[in-house]
């Protein structure tokens, strides 16, 4: 059988307005919510869901955390935004605490995460020029095939995805392209003097949470260090506790040169991103010549830091460590025909279907709605099962029962 979704008259009025008064940018899967609390959300009928998206791994923290959301409250009736035009009495404090929760020298703040992922290229070519001695408008940084770094221009130009850029050029020059988890790739376009730097994502999320060789992300820090090349870790949606420690690149103890943060650096509340790295980087950057209107305002900082305090007092990171694991064994204890694989870490997963109908993952997820469950398909076949880290191993037992129930729809084709 196939997949039936029930609507009612009031999600069929908001799908309408949106149909017809929105850009068709999204697909979304047919459910209007208007609530949400830890792990779950609700839809404008009442119905509840488990979250399994989880805003992107933007709500690590769940949904409308109450320390968050009373930081939020609290400044939001004091201050909102100054501008960088002044000073807040609460930039510097945050920058501190973010830096010294890092271990960087210093902070750019920024708001959504592809504007981080734009400053850390304009870092990373700034430091280029002005510090390895790469010729004008010469500088590479190489990227990896499958990435997703964001939509805007810039980061269309080096996507590997055609829905991403097909019809959207010209495209931004001055990136080369190499295969993900591939160390002798890495190696030969570190050949290139002009190479600045390498922007990797830990793990491709967007891509189908691909999880590269254990020892990948480890020898190409090496590889960059001997070739005096800048390591750029988009830990956007892989950090902030995601895989089971505190950023992906943890797991094999490498440091990037320039970490770039945001999604769970507001546990949901606002765009709030980062980019970290330390003084003979950073510093290359002067007044006027990199800025936001809204980065570093003051309900963001308070914000990000009563987000991260919770990451760290709630032991969120060791929670989807452990649950990461159970997930998967529990999964893969299923025994589906459907399911091909299992794969992630920490509580980032995905699972590949397997079926003839090349809508088979959609179908399940409609499936998974109608049980309880919200998670949407990326590139056909994968589904990503990222909760909220607050999930306890109940509420987990209990996602992997819907999807035991929801693979039924499958079995007629």
């Amino acid at each position: 059988m196939q997949a039936t979704t029930t609507l009612s008259a009031r999600s069929l009025h908001y799908l309408e307005l949106e149909e017809k008064y929105g850009a068709h940018n999204y697909h979304p899967i047919p459910v209007v919510l208007d609530r949400g609390a830890g792990v779950h959300v609700w839809d404008i009928d009442g119905r509840r869901y488990y979250d399994c998206l989880s805003g992107y791994s933007a709500v690590n923290q769940g949904h409308c955390h109450p320390r968050i959301v009373a930081a939020l409250q609290e400044q939001a009736a004091r201050l909102t935004l100054t501008s960088r035009a002044f000073h807040s009495d609460l930039l510097g404090e945050y920058a501190r605490y973010i830096t010294e929760y890092f271990g960087y020298d210093k902070v750019l703040p920024m708001n959504t995460g592809v504007e981080a992922v734009e400053t850390a290229l304009k870092l990373c070519r700034r430091w280029a020029y002005q510090v390895k001695g790469v010729s004008a408008d010469k500088a590479l940084i190489v990227v990896c095939s499958g990435n997703f770094h964001g939509r805007t221009t810039t980061a269309i130009s080096f996507s590997t995805d055609p829905d991403s850029n097909r019809d959207f050029g010209p495209y931004t020059p001055g990136f080369l392209v190499i295969p993900y988890n591939d160390s002798a790739a890495l190696a030969r376009a570190l050949a290139d003097p002009n190479v600045a730097g390498f922007l990797v994502e830990p793990i491709q999320g967007e891509a189908g949470v691909i999880v590269p060789d254990e020892g990948y992300l480890h020898i190409a820090k090496r590889l960059c260090e001997a070739a005096n090349v800048l390591f750029i870790g988009d830990e956007i949606q892989t950090g902030l506790g995601r895989t089971g420690r505190l950023l992906a690149c943890d797991h094999e103890s490498v440091r990037p040169d320039i970490l770039i943060l945001g999604k769970a650096l507001s546990g949901g509340m606002l765009p709030v991103s980062a980019v970290l790295a330390d003084d003979p980087i950073m510093l290359t950057i002067r007044p006027g010549e990199h800025g936001s209107t809204y980065g570093g305002n003051p309900l963001a900082c308070k914000v990000a830091m009563a987000a991260l305090d919770v990451l760290k007092q709630e032991r969120l990171a060791e929670n989807a460590a452990v649950l990461g694991e159970l997930f998967r064994k529990e999964v893969r204890n299923l025994h589906s025909p459907y399911i091909a694989l299992v794969r992630g870490k920490g509580l980032l997963n995905a699972i590949v279907i397997a079926h003839p109908r090349p809508d088979a993952a959609w179908e399940l997820c409609l499936a998974l709605k109608e049980n309880g469950l919200l998670a949407k398909p990326t590139h056909g076949d994968k589904i990503r099962l990222a909760p909220p880290l607050v999930i306890t191993r109940e509420q987990l037992l209990e996602c992997v029962e819907i999807v035991r129930t929801s693979l039924a729809v499958l079995e007629k084709h």
